[in-house]
């Protein structure tokens, strides 16, 4: 029996864990046995306060799940020695005596070959055979095990033209699963039905894509080389496209579903329109969002002012879209929407690696932009961290942002989703944010391989 990171059991095995456990009992230490053909914890029952250890192992799917459990006793150290005798009796045992007996289905591979080579999405093929992409390849298998496909298509996609909008969708299962939801996929849409013992909501996961001309082809966005075009991009090209995309999906009334029902329902955006957009589209999104432009200024002693100015209108070309998507019709009914620029696969491949995936060789820098937490500040902090260093970390829901509808029909709890940001509108067009002590609104992942470049 050796110990494991927390990181690495949950990459196995935290889409087993029930929600209720959490409150139930506290996670001591993880283990794995025989080059991890079973896994275990140890436990704390917070009424009772004595020690316990739990062991996992793989159903006829792949996925890791309960087997068996050892009893409670006083003392953690003697809970670890029945456990691991536990864990060799149990590694012992042939495959099927791991099996539950309500898998249904094959297992989920999604690298199986499910479309032509011509028609392999770039992206996917460097994920499937690059060395660099070894970290986010080795985190995503023994998720893909517990991948509901409600849909029927999500491998196929993932494959060829739908693979940014699959790999938001991974993204988002890992990271309510990290806020200790049991995530149901039975039902095609929403994409996500999440509950826990302190409540439930709703999440359609969307994306903006690349545009594309009558024949199908890329269309290339306006250029930003300088600060007038970064300017005019922002205030103007990107919230058009984010329009788009939300009035879109505003369009299908998901809560009329009768299993949204009166629970909160989320959008949840990511950027993909361009590579590397998502890296400074954020402040686009703050706009559109809320329809109101940030002017700042200074006081005499200094201090930051932040005068908002209602937008109006987003112009680009002949499109002109108004400001303020919770302004819309039927935007009532959409309490919040979740915004992220991590959905990608960097961050697979950083929590691969953190989490013991990957090639040796493999080297991560990230670099990037954080929020600064001082009032009078008008700018973001910048960071660059070595992600082998000792000492990093990082969780999935990092970065994440919720943006809240004033005028929701159903409010969105904020305890339901602790330790991300939560913006609200106020009268007078200010924002309110509570917002974590660390905070990355945008970065890329430098790749290396023992120390040469990767061109990713």
């Amino acid at each position: 029996m050796k110990p494991i990171p927390l990181i690495r059991f949950d990459a196995f095995a935290a889409y087993a864990r029930q929600p209720l456990i959490r409150f139930l009992c506290d996670e001591l230490s993880w283990f794995e046995h025989g080059n991890e053909r079973v896994l275990g914890l140890t436990v704390k029952d917070r009424t009772d306060h004595d020690f316990g250890g739990h062991i996992f192992g793989k159903d006829r799917k792949g996925r890791y799940r309960w087997v068996s459990g050892t009893g409670f006793c006083e003392r953690k150290r003697h809970a670890e020695v029945e456990l691991r005798r536990e864990m060799e009796r149990m590694a012992a045992l042939p495959d099927e005596d791991y099996f539950q007996g309500d898998e249904q289905g094959q297992p989920v591979d999604f690298f199986a070959a499910h479309a032509e080579e011509n028609k392999v999405h770039p992206a996917f093929k460097a994920l499937r055979d690059i060395e660099a992409y070894s970290a986010a390849r080795g985190i995503i298998e023994p998720m893909m095990r517990w991948y509901e496909d409600a849909d029927g298509n999500f491998i196929e996609q993932f494959q060829t033209t739908g693979f940014d909008s699959r790999i938001w969708e991974l993204y988002l299962f890992a990271a309510f699963t990290e806020m200790d939801y049991e995530i149901s996929r039975i039902h095609a849409v929403p994409d996500f039905c999440c509950g826990n013992p302190v409540g439930e909501f709703t999440v359609e996961a969307v994306t903006v894509n690349a545009s594309r001309d009558a024949k199908g082809a890329i269309v290339a966005p306006p250029p930003t080389d300088t600060p007038e075009e970064r300017d005019v991009f922002i205030r103007e090209y990107m919230p058009t496209r984010f329009a788009g995309t939300l009035k879109a999906k505003l369009e299908k009334r998901y809560w009329e579903k009768p299993h949204v029902g009166d629970k909160p329902l989320l959008f949840a955006i990511q950027d993909f329109s361009a590579p590397g957009s998502m890296t400074f589209t954020r402040s686009a999104f703050e706009r559109y969002v809320y329809g109101y432009e940030p002017d700042w200024e200074r006081d005499k002693d200094g201090k930051l002012i932040i005068k908002p100015r209602k937008i109006g209108l987003h112009r680009w070309g002949a499109k002109q879209v108004p400001s303020g998507f919770f302004d819309l019709p039927d935007a009532e009914h959409v309490s919040a929407i979740l915004f992220s620029n991590s959905g990608t696969i960097s961050k697979f491949s950083r929590m691969g690696l953190l989490a013991g995936f990957g090639s040796e060789r493999l080297k991560l820098v990230l670099v990037g932009t954080a929020v600064n937490h001082d009032p009078n500040a008008s700018a973001p902090v910048t960071f660059k961290k070595q992600v082998r260093d000792a000492g990093y970390v990082e969780t999935w829901i990092e970065g994440i942002d919720i943006w809240h509808n004033p005028n929701a029909l159903h409010p969105l709890d904020p305890n339901l989703m602790p330790d991300v940001a939560h913006h609200w509108l106020l009268p007078d067009g200010n924002v309110r944010s509570v917002t974590p002590k660390w905070h990355p609104m945008g970065s890329i992942t430098l790749h290396s391989l023992d120390g040469e470049a990767v061109n990713t």
